[in-house]
């Protein structure tokens, strides 16, 4: 195995990923190589693994945007990073550079844009080549294990929040408390903003209200839009939707406020429920958001090293990648679950030969 590494790989659509060792990459010229310390798991990996969506990977292929690790090799054009650094490697692998949106800090919609885990290997391997053009550049402080979630699910929820243009001491309503809506209501809070929480779970409620939301409804237990309206006087200035629900989409539209913006960053199937007449006559926003620019995440990191924004994770071992997807399928994942390289074993065990299908 001198220059081979273990990743969990897909080899087929709708299959349980297969470990097998994978030749380790070497750097080009304008390449890095990063030694993988932790992963997290995030719901476009079943996603990707499942082959969900019109543009689906090419097989085989290593799922795993949240990675974080250290650059073992640099290529020697490459000037932004160094051997040493600690560095995410991000669902946003690469862009262009040169287009309209390139230019104008909208690297995150261009149309020549690799994905991390997706079109490209991610860190589901102990490996991962990246470009060092866009990396995150992760904060003195900040474990690697704490990093991995935010920048996926904690760049995302705090793009769409300024997405949302609340101000301080105005109202958002975040819809799912999970693996992103926890990190959303924490941005939210540390942004000024007064947190209407909103699921159909009561732990993760309790865990919202623990966090500090202002105000929590079960969506389960009658019509959160009705009462939302009632407790802040006309509904949320912003709403982001986290929940990968079409119900949670058409809640969304009826707790946001006149003139409020309602920003959508769940991937639900199907097609969205917009209830027309109210959101001409209210003059809603309604707006989509994806992940988030190099900025965006040099922000949100910040948020973490200032210690205002900390991640809720699950340690798991590579071996039990299969277990993990079972159970992120099925919603019994309270937060996030994170891939630990460090002191998890990457090779099955006995303990983690059960084998899960998604």
């Amino acid at each position: 195995m001198a220059n081979k590494m273990m990743a969990a790989v897909v080899e087929a659509f709708g299959k349980p990923l297969v470990m097998r060792e994978w030749a380790i990459p070497t750097a080009g010229d304008d390449q890095i190589v990063v030694k993988t310390e932790a992963c997290g798991v995030c719901h476009t990996d079943l996603h990707a693994a499942s082959g969900d969506w019109p543009l689906k990977p090419t097989l085989p292929f290593i799922p795993g945007h949240e990675a974080i690790g250290i650059v073992t090799a640099a290529g020697k054009n490459v000037t932004i990073v160094k051997e040493g650094d600690r560095v995410g490697v991000p669902w946003l692998y690469s862009a262009c550079g040169h287009c309209e949106y390139c230019l104008s800090a909208w690297e995150t919609v261009c149309a020549g844009a690799q994905f991390g885990g997706y079109t490209k290997n991610g860190g589901f391997a102990e490996y991962i080549l990246a470009d060092p053009q866009y990396v995150a550049h992760i904060p003195k402080g900040l474990a690697a294990t704490q990093a991995a979630p935010l920048i996926c699910a904690g760049i995302t929820t705090y793009k769409g929040i300024k997405q949302t243009e609340a101000k301080p001491g105005q109202w958002i309503a975040i819809s799912g408390c999970g693996g992103l809506g926890h990190l959303a209501i924490q941005y939210a809070k540390a942004m000024g903003l007064l947190v209407c929480a909103v699921d159909i779970d009561d732990n993760k409620l309790a865990l919202a209200k623990s966090l500090g939301a202002n105000l929590t409804f079960n969506a389960k237990h009658g019509d959160p839009a009705a009462a939302l309206k009632k407790e802040t006087g006309g509904g949320a200035h912003g709403v982001l939707i986290t929940a990968p629900s079409l119900i949670a989409f058409k809640q969304g539209i009826g707790m946001t406020r006149k003139r409020g913006t309602c920003v959508l960053v769940g991937l639900p199937p199907g097609e969205f429920p917009v209830p027309l007449f109210d959101v001409v006559a209210n003059c809603i926003t309604i707006r989509g958001s994806f992940v988030g620019t190099r900025e965006d995440m040099a922000e949100a990191l910040a948020f973490a090293a200032e210690g205002k924004v900390t991640a809720d994770v699950e340690l798991q071992p590579l071996a039990d990648i299969n277990r993990i997807f079972h159970r992120l399928e099925h919603g019994d994942v309270a937060a996030r679950v994170v891939i630990d390289y460090m002191t998890k074993p990457v090779m099955p065990t006995p303990q983690h030969e059960e084998v899960y299908a998604h």
